[in-house]
């Protein structure tokens, strides 16, 4: 379950848009502000920052095409499209101006979102993310850099096999989130009971994982949208948010090749801030926002 701020639970629901259906949770008052979940997480990941902003904001907390309690087609993982499922449940729910926030692929999404809907898109928050054309994939590369400072990301390659991440995770899909949800975080114990239940009781549903490996293996198309996209740069302010156990000042510098306006912060945390350090992530997210009204 997740609440507001006067800890009543947000209404959820559902909605047929971009050929596929969305689940979403929804809560607030104010200017709206979606917040797009990365892998192998759902809309859950948000559940400690939605009561620090529903006082000043509109929250929309949408589970990503194939993720969560959204639909599992079988087509559109690639970011643009997934973007523009994004664009148009805003629209369905009545939100034309709003504010994007994105962590791992949802920040990638979030991107391709700021990029494509540029009348709608009024600031973005790119969160703890490497865009695939810009150096993400650079990191599946078995070097002695990436291993010795811990940036070798071996599940991209695996991932990308066809068929036998399938064979391999089927059945093991606790382990697997577990695994890597851990792995990642300097704060392990941020990882409670109640999220990876969820996050398994999804990824472990018919099709779950299919749509898991099928937004990995839509890397190399990402790549090219976004190299594309950023032949015009974002003209918003851009708030890029980094651990430094993870990512770190990195989230800046990448920002800072396909957009003018960027600010950077990065906390004493993994790669999961809303999970590990929601009180301060919660602060620096409303003073952007409240900066930039």
């Amino acid at each position: 379950m997740m609440y507001d701020h006067d800890a009543i639970p947000v209404r959820t629901g559902r909605a047929t848009v971009n050929g596929t259906s969305l689940h979403y949770r929804t809560a607030g008052a104010g200017p709206a502000l979606v917040l797009l979940h990365g892998v192998p997480k759902t809309g859950y990941h948000w559940r400690h920052l939605v009561p620090k902003l529903t006082a000043r904001h509109t929250v929309v907390v949408p589970d990503l095409r194939g993720f969560g309690d959204s639909a599992r087609p079988a087509e559109g993982y690639d970011s643009a499209t997934m973007s523009d499922d994004i664009a148009a449940l805003m629209h369905h729910l009545g939100h034309d101006r709003y504010t994007v926030a994105g962590e791992d692929w949802g920040a990638v999404i979030g991107y391709q979102l700021a990029a494509r809907h540029r009348g709608s898109v009024e600031s973005l928050i790119f969160i703890e993310a490497l865009l695939p054309g810009f150096g993400f994939e650079d990191h599946a590369a078995l070097t002695v850099e990436n291993v010795s400072r811990g940036k070798h990301m071996w599940h991209l390659g695996f991932y990308f096999q066809p068929d036998v991440p399938e064979m391999l995770i089927a059945g093991h899909e606790r382990e697997l989130i577990t695994y890597m949800i851990k792995s990642e975080r300097s704060r392990p114990d941020s990882a409670t009971p109640d999220a990876i239940d969820e996050y398994v009781r999804c990824y472990s549903m018919p099709g779950g994982i299919r749509a898991m490996l099928a937004v990995y293996r839509a890397m190399l198309v990402d790549a090219e949208q976004n190299r594309r996209a950023a032949r015009e740069r974002l003209d918003i302010p851009v708030l890029a948010l980094g651990g430094s156990a993870f990512i770190g000042d990195r989230n800046e510098s990448q920002m800072r090749l396909v957009a003018h306006d960027v600010t950077g912060h990065v906390f004493d945390a993994g790669h999961d801030l809303a999970e590990e350090v929601p009180d301060e992530m919660a602060d620096v997210v409303l003073s952007f926002l409240a900066a930039r009204r």
